[in-house]
């Protein structure tokens, strides 16, 4: 899998793809990546996909109640951001130095620090 938590992402299907500002201005939505599940292909990221869970009251959380928590989107939904023009890209790998880093194909900045 070509993303890594850490990785700042932009979504590019679903109804959390585009975000309206206060002037009326479109730009898709971006967030970190919190975890990342390789086997079912699926991310978490911060701020997207939220979705109301009912919690029953517990020792932790003693009221319980409706509580927001994000949900994981399928990878191919979310391109990763690239460094330097911050619009979605591809991802390619090169090798520097005997190891495999990613890069971004629209601009060529390395995405492994």
């Amino acid at each position: 899998m070509y993303i890594k938590a850490g990785d700042t992402v932009a979504i590019i299907a679903g109804r959390d793809q585009i975000v309206t500002d206060k002037k009326g201005n479109k730009t898709r939505k971006t967030g970190r990546v919190i975890k990342v599940y390789p086997k079912t292909d699926r991310v978490l990221v911060e701020g997207v996909n939220i979705v109301k869970k009912h919690q029953r009251p517990t020792q932790a959380n003693d009221k319980g109640g409706i509580v927001e928590k994000e949900a994981p989107i399928h990878v191919s939904n979310v391109a990763i951001v690239d460094p330097k023009t911050g619009k979605p890209t591809r991802v390619g790998y090169r090798e520097v130095d005997g190891k495999k880093v990613r890069y971004a194909k629209k601009s060529g900045e390395s995405l492994d620090k």
